[in-house]
């Protein structure tokens, strides 16, 4: 199955792509009717038989702004109990700073994010799991 034909079939079953990266489809969030962002979810084309699906789960900086590093990968992690439970595994973490679009020198937050992963062997158990992984709350909060 191609990048194109996966594409194609996300949409099909009821998923909204925001773009494709290679081999991957990442999947949209709406947050509103006029917002589409990347919604931290990723289906894989077929590798080995298996497609993967990848669920990013980050602490932004900013809100924990005395946290270290390895506190902020901690409160990520702790969003992921119920992926964990469905048979997600952690893949590894990541620094992504958050650059100012007019000012590419100016970093405006930094997120600390755990990146999950899920092998599944046919296409209507990757669209199950991509809507599960849509529903996971993917930042941490603060609680305010």
């Amino acid at each position: 199955m191609t990048p194109q034909q996966l594409k194609k079939a996300l949409i099909q079953s009821g998923l909204e792509v925001y773009r494709t990266l290679g081999d991957e489809i990442v999947l949209a969030d709406r947050p509103r009717e006029n917002l589409i962002l990347d919604s931290g979810v990723r289906v894989r084309t077929p590798l080995n038989g298996t497609f993967r699906l990848r669920l990013i789960l980050r602490a932004e900086q900013s809100s924990f702004s005395g946290d270290e590093p390895a506190q902020l990968f901690e409160r990520a992690r702790a969003l992921s109990t119920a992926a964990v439970e469905r048979g997600f595994a952690e893949l590894g973490t990541q620094v992504a700073p958050m650059r100012d679009p007019t000012d590419a020198a100016r970093v405006l937050d930094t997120f600390y994010e755990v990146i999950y992963t899920r092998e599944v062997a046919t296409l209507e158990e990757a669209c199950a799991e991509a809507r599960f992984a849509l529903s996971v709350e993917k930042s941490a909060s603060t609680g305010r």
